[in-house]
């Protein structure tokens, strides 16, 4: 097999719209690097407006509270045309909130969940492969190659990655453009959308004192610009148009936009996809361009995520093309028609008279409204209840357990919603049923809690928030979940190995009470996922108290402990990224406040060394910097939790080192990671001669092919493959390496230290 990518995703571009993509990612459980070729967050807040519909998606998100106040305004425009915005929603018209602010919230959320952007970082080459696509970037420390599953590219109108991808861009460059500028010390009235005999002119103060003002000639063309007009050539424009000289005020920056409009041929050629401006150029006219943008990123995340996560159903990436193309030939389209409207001169007044007269008209204005603010986006879903593609507008709802909440809320986590009318407990035990496959990715609900019912007696929602279905029973109930959520992955049902249907394995029957770990503290490195997860489950069903340890998984780590919790054990997690400064004192923080919170105590019984980063570097891609990393989060970093874990330890603990099969089994792709999982192989044979008189036992169990999210597992031929090199002829699972930690980590062990288990299902006999 060829070398592992080292992130699933690689976004190019952390303005608003790549850090959107980042935080849905990682949401959804997604690896994620970004790079952003620009050294510091953008001054300039170019956007200012925030639609009613992206105000929705905040919400959904849990972004408003830390948001904080925004003015809002229900009037916008069409063209300059006064346009009332008002819809029925939780956010109608339009919020004033600043680029800047907007790119510092989304950069803490999707911070939050563990992706942070490498400025500094231009992207010079995309070499797209079978499995991956291969970047190269420039740095200040030089050039760095860096493989992904799949490269988005929010980068811009000016996009490398669309350039790279050799997506075309076809369309129309600029004929007229609007100087723009925020300016301090002005004392000019304020003007909306102002047509005077030479042009149009605009200025608007802020509470901060500074005016934004644009001006455009009438007749005026756009210029071919590489850098930003001077202020005095906005200030001459001004002086012309409106005989006011404003040259005396302090630009604190000065742009032009014109009236381009081009859109990507296709948002997705193979591994790369596009977003944002990236995928289209258009006028920032009523401020469509950044929530276009947003709104792109939210419907591509979470499918691209579900992709990586292993259950998304066949074609679901491709809806991101089917879905928001249209869409965004929709908005460019209305864009053109409002440039026409707004930079023609007298000719073209009385298209805008019969324009105002039919914006009186309620038909008319809410479908310019919907248009705008993106309330009225609905997916061509195929036929069906009306509400099939629509939004799902902010609901009131009770939750499983009956408590009132939001159908905001509950699309926080992630997750689709299957929502049922209140009080039709046949009907909701029916969905339940027929959604019984795939409930780790829909949240069931009830509603509404108060207000008018909903429009069907149960809908199937999206994580993006819109319909997937809708209607009363479950006729279609089936089909919709497995083509938005994938076929059903049952998680408990008794075990067969696919290759060997005699290997049962019945692993359902929850925590044992009296079991060999009771009274126990146990901390799993790593155990958000896979191995690592399975380990947790096993120790806490054996009556351990475990540490879910994750690095930038919050979400899975909190579904860790609570499979854990709903099997009657007891867990909580602890944050820190392994293999960085300070890594194993922030961790060790964590651990003493779960620790004594739960117990009163501090001490920790079992330590299982399960956390690790994948290898997948052949020789010749390996750079000092990718082999440092790999040394440190695989060896330095157990060296040091034990080490740190003995001032915890009572005598008779357990400390577990997750090794390789690589050790013994030799790949030339997998050379620095064998080195590093070499290493881990030592600590036990020397900690284990240290500790010995303590009584404390140090093991290393070495997996082999283990079944984990790689792809591969999920081609029938690629596993009759790699079950073939077990002696059991099958491939492992995470549950059966669970299964030999938590033997060692008991009592049963106690003979046993300084040891090699071979947990490879016979794969390294030869």
């Amino acid at each position: 097999m060829g070398a592992a990518p080292d992130t699933d995703v690689l976004v190019v571009g952390a303005g608003p719209v790549g850090l959107m993509l980042a935080g849905e990612l990682r949401l959804g459980g997604a690896d994620v690097v970004v790079v952003e070729r620009r050294e510091r967050p953008t001054t300039e807040s170019r956007a200012s407006t925030l639609h009613a519909r992206t105000m929705e998606i905040l919400d959904a998100r849990g972004l408003l509270a830390p948001l904080g106040p925004v003015p809002d305004e229900p009037r916008g425009h069409f063209g300059g045309i006064p346009l009332d915005l008002t819809l029925p929603g939780s956010h109608p018209g339009q919020w004033k909130v600043p680029q800047t602010r907007t790119e510092e919230l989304l950069g803490t959320w999707a911070a939050g969940l563990g992706a942070r952007p490498h400025r500094g970082h231009r992207l010079r080459g995309l070499h797209p492969h079978r499995d991956h696509v291969q970047a190269e970037i420039a740095t200040a420390r030089g050039p760095v190659r860096l493989r992904a599953r799949y490269v988005v590219g929010c980068d811009g109108e000016r996009s490398t990655v669309r350039s790279l991808s050799g997506i075309a861009f076809p369309g129309r460059d600029a004929a007229r453009e609007l100087l723009r500028a925020d300016v301090a010390g002005l004392d000019v009235p304020d003007r909306r959308f102002q047509r005077l005999a030479r042009g149009l002119a605009i200025a608007a103060r802020r509470g901060d004192g500074v005016t934004r003002v644009m001006v455009h000639e009438f007749g005026a063309p756009a210029r071919t610009r590489t850098t930003p007009p001077a202020f005095a050539e906005l200030a001459d424009a001004w002086r012309r148009v409106t005989g006011e000289d404003i040259s005396e005020g302090t630009p604190l920056w000065v742009n032009s936009f014109g009236d381009a409009s081009r859109q990507a041929a296709a948002y997705r050629n193979g591994r790369i996809f596009l977003a944002g401006d990236a995928a289209h150029r258009q006028m920032p006219i009523g401020g469509q361009a950044l929530n276009l943008g947003l709104q792109d990123a939210v419907n591509l995340g979470w499918k691209l995520a579900a992709h990586l996560r292993g259950h998304a159903p066949d074609g679901l990436l491709d809806t991101y093309h089917a879905e928001r193309h249209p869409v965004g030939a929709h908005v460019l389209a209305n864009i053109r028609a409002q440039a026409t409207l707004l930079l023609d001169g007298p000719q073209v007044a009385p298209v805008r008279a019969v324009m105002a007269e039919l914006t009186a008209h309620e038909a008319a204005r809410a479908h310019l409204a919907g248009m705008i603010s993106g309330l009225g986006v609905r997916y061509d879903l195929g036929p069906g209840h009306p509400l099939l593609g629509a939004r799902l507008p902010p609901t009131p709802l009770l939750a499983a357990d009956g408590r009132p909440t939001t159908s905001a809320e509950l699309l926080r986590t992630g997750r689709g919603l299957l929502l049922s009318r209140d009080g039709d407990e046949e009907r909701a035990a029916a969905l339940h049923r027929a959604a019984a496959g795939p409930t780790d990715r829909i949240t069931p609900a009830r509603g509404p809690a108060t207000g008018p019912p909903p429009a069907a007696p149960a809908v199937l929602v999206r994580a993006d928030g819109h319909v997937a279905w809708a209607g009363d029973g479950t006729h279609g109930l089936a089909e919709a979940l497995n083509r938005w959520f994938g076929p059903a992955a049952p998680r408990t049902a008794p075990r067969r190995n696919s290759a060997n249907p005699t290997r049962h394995t019945d692993r359902t029957n929850g925590r044992n009470p009296m079991g060999k770990l009771t009274g126990k503290t146990a901390l799993v490195t790593g155990s958000s996922r896979g191995m690592g997860r399975a380990t947790a489950v096993r120790l806490a069903r054996e009556g351990a108290l475990v540490a879910v340890h994750y690095a930038t998984g919050r979400d899975a780590a909190e579904e860790t402990v609570t499979t854990i919790e709903g099997e009657g054990g007891s867990a909580f997690t602890i944050q820190a990224e392994l293999g960085m400064p300070g890594d194993v004192h922030e961790l060790f923080l964590g651990l003493a406040a779960g620790l004594k919170e739960r117990t009163g105590g501090t001490d920790l019984h079992i330590l299982i060394n399960n956390a690790g980063r994948m290898g997948g570097l052949s020789v010749e891609d390996t750079t000092p910097e990718a082999f440092d990393r790999l040394m440190a989060v695989n060896a330095k970093a157990p060296f040091f939790l034990i080490q740190r874990a003995l001032a915890n330890m009572p005598d008779g603990g357990r400390i577990i080192n997750i090794s390789s099969g690589l050790t013994h089994f030799a790949n030339p792709d997998e050379i620095a990671y064998a080195m590093t999982k070499g290493a881990v192989e030592q600590l036990a044979l020397h900690f284990a001669k240290l500790l010995g008189p303590r009584g404390i036992t140090v093991n290393t169990v070495a997996p082999g092919i283990t079944r984990n999210s790689n792809p591969a597992f999920d081609i029938p031929a690629a596993v009759e493959q790699m079950a073939g090199l077990s002696a059991f002829n099958g491939v492992g699972e995470p549950e059966d390496i669970a299964d030999v930690v938590a033997f060692l980590a008991g009592e049963d062990a106690c003979w046993i230290t300084g040891s090699f288990v071979d947990a490879s299902g016979g794969t390294l006999l030869g």
